[in-house]
Order: structure tokens, then sequence, then C-alpha cells
């Protein structure tokens, strides 16, 4: 039997580092069908560059971008976004995403190596006292603290949102002796469900949902604090920004975490968590501490009273980063472009239904 060759398509990338050549170079031995343009440009605008050829932009089967995308009448054969990020926030009120049927998909698990040592580092050296330990170091004092050490074992993680960053989450905190709880929005009560047919970087994650030792779903505040409420010595917050999740952490949610006066590490975004009773909940010691990647505002001002808030470790929105991270970006892509040409699902698509 004969088989057709793939329909030529046409790639577009729009990145805001300089795309490498040796990716590019990968795309087109590997698809010799698909045509290669690519054009460097700024990350947070959400238009096309005068820079980039309105002829290409038009032509473009397929684009990968940070945050520049057409509008629907300048790229009518577009079939698919391969979006930079993991999360699809910024897109969800573009015309090309709410008034077409093109597909978005995302760069979900690119993150979750890096993510995940971030959560892991973080959530250490607050147990093992490393920030005070710093600034004993910095006056010059040796002082041995007599601060209790509790370490890893038998702690219960709880991950608020059990996709590819949290699933290596999982992963990393199974292999120091903790226990895992789920978090999803929709219930997950058979094998087949449990199972997660995103990217993964090669043994990594846990595709096949068998680390959590118990699931919770819903999407109701009495199910929320229901996973909240079981025994969870460090809550991971791995959810999309939506406006179900905005303030989804709030007052309510921390006084549940009272009992066990557990550790708040939020890498998804700032507003998932409402900041000042974050900042209450660390001052009178409802919490023991927190690790933000992601901050309400963000970039933090100075001054701002969560530079100095108790027991807390900021970073400017920096977990994600690594050296790797636009090679797993390619392979996201390269992965899509073969599900393309065999007509199958792609991967990571972005539903419009659910925001992510």
């Amino acid at each position: 039997m004969r088989v057709s060759a793939p329909q030529e398509e046409r790639l577009l990338v729009l990145l805001p580092d300089q795309p490498r050549e040796d990716l590019l170079q990968q795309i087109r031995d590997l698809y010799p069908h698909v045509t290669v343009k690519a054009y460097q440009v700024e990350w947070g605008v959400f238009k096309v560059p005068d820079k980039v050829p309105a002829a290409e932009v038009a032509a473009a089967t397929i684009l990968l971008s940070g945050t520049a995308l057409p509008l629907p009448e300048e790229a009518p054969n577009l079939k698919f976004v391969q979006l930079q990020s993991a999360g699809a926030n910024h897109v969800l009120n573009h015309p090309l995403f709410k008034d077409t049927d093109v597909k978005f998909c995302t760069a979900n698990g690119v993150h979750g190596p890096q993510i995940s040592e971030w959560v892991i580092t973080t959530f250490l050296a607050f147990q093992h006292h490393i920030p005070k330990y710093l600034d004993l170091q910095r006056e010059g004092k040796w002082n041995r603290l007599r601060d209790p050490v509790e370490d890893a074992v038998n702690r219960r993680v709880g991950i608020l949102g059990y996709g590819s960053i949290g699933r290596q989450v999982a992963r990393v905190s199974k292999a120091m002796g903790m226990d895992v709880h789920a978090y999803t929005l929709h219930p997950r009560s058979t094998p087949e469900s449990r199972r997660d047919n995103g990217y993964y970087p090669p043994g990594l994650g846990d595709p096949e949902g068998t680390f959590p030792s118990k699931w919770f779903s819903g999407g109701s505040t009495a199910d929320l604090h229901a996973f909240l409420s079981s025994g969870l010595d460090l809550v991971v917050i791995c959810l999309p920004l939506t406006p179900r999740t905005h303030h989804l952490i709030s007052a309510p949610e921390l006084k549940v975490m009272a009992e066990k006066r557990t550790f708040v590490s939020n890498i998804a975004r700032g507003p998932v968590v409402n900041t000042d009773d974050l900042i209450n909940a660390l001052e009178d010691g409802t919490i023991r501490g927190a690790a933000l990647d992601v901050t309400d505002p963000e970039p933090l001002p100075e001054g701002h009273a969560l530079w100095s808030a108790k027991n807390l470790i900021v970073t400017p929105h920096i977990s994600g980063a690594s050296v790797t991270y636009v090679d797993r970006v390619f392979e996201i892509l390269s992965l899509n472009i073969g599900r393309l040409s065999e007509g199958t699902g792609l991967a990571n698509e972005v539903s419009r239904k659910d925001g992510y």
C-alpha cells in the first residue's frame, strides 16, 4: 500500500532569545516537509512585530512563540501554536485563542526537573535553617542553633494540581521518603484517569500516576479543605491561574493548615494566593513558613510587606530557569509536529473550556 507524503508545513519561530540554529536544523532534519523561519522578538509583546514579514505570518501553519501572536486574519493557515510557557493564562483573551479553532499547546513538562529542585531546595533549606546560618556566616559567627531539624522522611507533601511539575515534585519527594497526596479538579478514580499523556523528559515525572497514596478532587471549598486538612507538612501549589483559582488560597484555607503548620510553596502564579492573608498567616504562626517564586504583585515592589515577612523565602520568578529549557521546548514542538503529521492528538493541548 502506498503511503502518501506528509503535507507541507511552514513553521514560524518567534522567541525572546535568538533561536539556536542547531535546534532549528534538528526540525529540518527530522521533518523535511517543514519549512522553518525564525525571528528574535521581545517577550511581553502580544502582537507580531513589524520586522516579521506579513507574508511569512500568513503562510505559517505552525507557530512557536512566547507571547507574540498574530490576529486571526493575519494567519489564516495556522493549525497550531506551540507556546514557550507552561501556562496559557496570557493567551486566553487573545482573538486567536477565543475566536478560532487553532490548537494551542503549552510547554508543560519542560519545567518539571528544575522547578521540583527549587521546591525541595527551599523546603529543605527552611527545615535545616539554612537562611539563618547564611546570616550567621555573613556576620562571621559560629553559632549552632537550638532550633529542631525535621528531615523529610515520613513527612507528607500535598500537591495542588497534579500536572507535569507536580508529578516531578512527587518523584523527588518519594525518593526522600515522603508520602504524597494529590489534588486535581476532576476525579481520578481509575488507573487510566490517573495517567498523563503529556510531555516528560525521559524517565522523569509520574506519567502513570502511581506515586500518590491518596487522591483528592473537586471544585468546592469543602473538597479543597479536605485535601488541605489531610496532614500535610508541605503544600506545593502547581495550579494554572484561572478565574476559578484566583485567591484560591486565602485566610480560610491557611487556617485549615494551622493544625500541621503546613509549609506553603507557590511556583504557580502569584494571584492564586491572597498576599495579605499569607503575610498574616506567617506573622501569627498559622503556617510555619513559605517559599514563593511568584508573587502578587509581580515584580514585588521595593518596600512591600512580603520582603520582611517572617519565615519566608522569595525568589524573582526564576524556578523554571535552566540551560536545557529551550531544548525541551523544541522536544515538545518536535513531538507535536510528528503528531500533526500522523493526525493524532497533540501533547499539552490547552482546553478552551478549562483554560489550561
